[in-house]
């Protein structure tokens, strides 16, 4: 995720999506997915999803296929 830039070049860091990034991949990872891949797709997947799937006994890796 690329920082907005403003008139003068300067990036505008979003402090917020930052930690709401760091907390999905927190989540992901605590349901078993693997921290890199966690990562990479936090912003991108549903994590109640793939945390339902889960505790239903769906392998984590395979839960966040099927969300993805």
């Amino acid at each position: 995720m690329k920082p907005p830039q403003t008139s003068a070049g300067h990036e505008v860091i979003d402090h917020e999506g930052l930690l709401v990034h760091e907390w999905r991949v927190t989540r992901l990872t605590g349901l078993g997915i693997p921290w890199p891949l966690a990562q990479g797709v936090a912003d991108h997947v549903d994590w109640h999803q793939v945390a339902q799937l889960v505790q239903h006994g769906c392998p984590p890796r395979l839960a966040l296929h099927i969300v993805r």
